[in-house]
């Protein structure tokens, strides 16, 4: 099937569909210069191990470290501003077609691009919250403490480590995945857009959907078992499928 069969179906498919999520992973976000994870020589992972960088027990184990190398990058999501894919799947929302975003990303970036029911399962970078008495602050105040360095960032009410709201390897997963794993049971249709589907407990989503396409640069081992797989950038299939279905965004 060409790529423009390909666009004319995905658009048939939300229109005749619903309910209708999408789930997206760190390739929407990249066309908004926060880089990926897991892109062969080029995402993080191939370069950090994740269990020993931005695990619970090296947070526990050695905070001062876990700052110095995990803070950059989640400071590269702070001035990323949404994508034309963020802006569709927001508008797409808006018109009726989609009921909200999954997202496995950190940034925040689809509440700023309009999406209005965003479950965000692996977390945010709004806030952080101590590790004894969880009293919450907002990220900004853990970030200005390590600037000024305070490493570890304490907690100005019981000097406890600060942590982010985010789901770190060896954590718990957030209220958000268990939220989404309700909304799905019975969708009709998920569009999985910019992830690799490496990473569970979220990967294993699209198997409570009756319906899976897959948009992604590469191939995910969900690919067979998909009803309609596209592997080019969110951003480029986005924009045809808005001209396709005759929206603007």
């Amino acid at each position: 099937m060409e790529y423009k069969e390909r666009i004319v179906q995905l658009a048939l498919m939300l229109k005749t569909h619903r309910p209708a999520f999408a789930l997206t992973g760190a390739g929407v976000s990249t066309e908004s210069g926060i880089p990926d994870f897991r892109s062969p020589g080029t995402g993080l992972w191939t370069k950090i191990d994740p269990a020993k960088a931005a695990s619970l027990s090296a947070l526990k184990r050695d905070p001062a470290r876990f700052y110095d190398i995990n803070l950059d990058r989640w400071l590269g999501c702070a001035g990323a501003k949404p994508n034309s894919a963020h802006q569709a799947l927001a508008l797409l929302e808006k018109e009726g077609y989609l009921v909200g975003v999954i997202t496995q990303n950190i940034d925040g970036l689809h509440r700023q691009a309009g999406s209005k029911r965003v479950w965000e399962v692996h977390g945010h970078l709004r806030t952080c919250r101590c590790m004894d008495c969880k009293e919450s602050q907002p990220f900004g105040e853990l970030v200005n403490k390590v600037r000024t360095g305070e490493n570890p960032p304490l907690c100005p009410s019981c000097s406890g480590v600060l942590r982010p709201e985010v789901v770190l390897f060896e954590d718990a997963m957030s209220r958000d995945f268990y939220n989404a794993t309700e909304v799905l049971k019975g969708s009709q249709l998920l569009l999985v857009v910019g992830s690799s589907l490496q990473v569970y407990p979220a990967a294993g989503l699209p198997g409570l959907a009756r319906r899976v396409v897959i948009i992604n640069r590469e191939p995910t081992q969900w690919d067979e078992q998909a009803d309609l797989v596209i592997h080019r950038s969110a951003g480029e299939v986005f924009q045809d499928l808005l001209k396709e279905m005759g929206k603007t965004g």
